[in-house]
């Protein structure tokens, strides 16, 4: 993987590479260069199965990472693709058109985060989160118990059954 990586960044500006373990590794991309990469990628290196696209919400850093998660199963190696959008207003590029289950990906990530996918497939259409008003719930700003109060009727709590107390009460039930 090291020499993939050491040939891949210059032509695509690669940040720094976090060998993870034994074929798993980790690069920043820029999104100026990221569509460019995934088919040089699928088309030239082997990795042609997309895992998984996934965000994480660095609040205090004010952007979301989207990971893109390659796979090459002939040489064994998998790499992820980081990517960083401004949160104020996130925006990815689809890639549907490489590989069609990122539309499904795309879909989630923009009802769960509010991320952007212009031109993905039914991109904009309920898909989870039916009837959603709310702010995108997996943003890390999305306060849940507030939700739940404003939403929710407010009941008792469960008589607990922990087993330890279950069982000797049972078993000593005067004591």
């Amino acid at each position: 993987m090291r020499e993939l990586i050491e040939h891949l960044t210059p032509r695509y500006s690669l940040g720094a590479p976090v060998f993870q373990r034994p074929g798993l590794t980790f690069v920043d991309v820029k999104r100026d260069k990221l569509r460019a990469l995934l088919l040089d990628l699928r088309d030239k290196h082997g990795f042609t199965h997309l895992v998984l696209l996934t965000a994480v919400d660095w609040l205090e850093e004010g952007r979301f990472q989207l990971t893109y998660l390659l796979n090459n199963r002939a040489a064994d190696q998998t790499l992820g693709l980081r990517l960083y959008l401004d949160r104020a207003n996130p925006m990815g590029d689809t890639i549907h058109d490489i590989w069609p289950t990122a539309a499904t990906y795309q879909r989630e990530l923009r009802e769960m985060f509010g991320i952007a996918f212009p031109g993905s497939p039914r991109v904009d259409e309920e898909f989870i989160l039916e009837g959603w008003t709310d702010m995108p719930p997996y943003r890390r700003d999305f306060d849940t118990l507030a939700y739940s109060q404003q939403t929710f009727v407010e009941r008792g709590g469960r008589e607990t059954h922990e087993p330890r107390a279950t069982m000797k009460h049972k078993l000593y039930p005067e004591g």
